[in-house]
């Protein structure tokens, strides 16, 4: 058993100083033109309440209005991600398994492409795509847990077979509804979408997914010793003291509200919540006590890095999807990286 001082913390510690030193070049790289120097003066003025002439009024919006909303969210959305990815892998006890199996990304993907194309919910104004994203994921939660359950609680088995046939549900649907599109305009917004995207982050957008986000850690890290339990099997769990029955469900709402609330706000980003806990697991081991430290970290570091690459890539041509660079990680799935390729650019 590797000591979770010796493992962890010099580890998280370096983690956490990658973290301040990639935020501070998330906001300072982009292509606008804005030079690194230029955009550390203007966070630190904004920072600092210091003066700026009156010609760096529109680098200062760049700066705090776009860069910085959109790289908090980056790591927000990261740390959720790869957070939910240990949680499900230990709820269906499959190595393989991501957020999105459970069906939840694609029904989000309904709601959100009733709004990008045919304008429900226009009341709502700016918040009209985060808002029927995230119910449109509970509906959908709803649903497979309603599908999945037994007498005996949720199986392993039949969670993922549950999830996975919903989600091919709501995959048709949503293909259906671009091809019913009257706007290509309108079509192309939402393939952008259902490839994920923090283009579109605000201010707005930040507090929710970052308190929704923290609950979910906060819940995750006590219930890590639990969740070491239920990897072993449900007779061991249960021979250990653990109801396997009620932590599934447990992590089934936890992972639910995280992984809807983070597409809500940036899409479906995919390979984030399948390959960071395999990465933690490399580091410290297959204790989830010490996985929950390191993953989130790790997270955030590579989606702040696949954002920067994906809005740098923009001043050569359009914006590209965040999907786009989170399928060319090392160790991401060919096939993703074949799917994702295919995308015209």
């Amino acid at each position: 058993m590797i000591p979770f001082a010796e493992s962890t913390v010099p580890l998280a510690l370096g983690l956490a100083a990658a973290l301040l030193l990639s935020l501070l070049c998330g906001v300072a790289l982009g292509a606008s033109g804005i030079e690194l120097p230029q955009a550390l003066r203007l966070l630190g003025a904004g920072l600092t309440g210091g003066r700026l002439a009156a010609d760096e009024a529109a680098g200062y919006a760049i700066v705090w209005e776009i860069r910085l909303p959109r790289t908090v969210l980056a790591a927000v959305v990261g740390a959720g991600l790869a957070a939910t990815g240990v949680a499900v892998q230990a709820l269906v006890r499959n190595a393989l398994a991501d957020p999105f199996v459970l069906g939840i990304s694609s029904g989000a993907a309904v709601g959100a492409n009733a709004v990008l194309l045919f304008g429900a919910f226009a009341s709502l104004g700016v918040w009209a795509i985060s808002v029927s994203a995230f119910g449109s994921a509970l509906a959908a939660m709803a649903l497979v847990y309603l599908a999945a359950r037994t007498a005996y609680g949720l199986t392993p088995l039949r969670l993922v077979l549950t999830g996975t046939a919903f989600s091919y549900g709501f995959s048709a649907a949503t293909t259906l509804m671009v091809f019913s599109a009257d706007h290509a305009e309108a079509a192309r917004d939402a393939m952008m979408w259902l490839l994920g995207s923090l283009g579109g982050a605000t201010w707005g957008s930040v507090p929710i997914a970052a308190g929704t986000v923290l609950a979910g850690l906060a819940r995750l890290a006590f219930a890590a010793g639990r969740l070491d339990a239920l990897a072993m099997g449900d007779e061991t769990s249960a021979s250990l003291g653990v109801d396997p029955g009620r932590l599934r469900r447990e992590l089934f709402t936890v992972t639910a509200a995280v992984t809807g609330t983070a597409v809500a706000v940036s899409g479906a980003i995919g390979f984030v919540g399948l390959l960071v806990p395999h990465l933690a697991r490399m580091l410290v081991g297959a204790g989830h006590r010490r996985v929950l430290v390191v993953a989130p970290l790790a997270g955030v570091l590579l989606l702040v890095w696949v954002d920067i690459a994906s809005r740098t890539r923009s001043s050569r041509g359009p914006a590209a999807p965040t999907s786009w660079a989170t399928s060319r990680t090392p160790g991401s799935p060919p096939a993703g990286r074949a799917w994702c390729g295919a995308i015209p650019r």
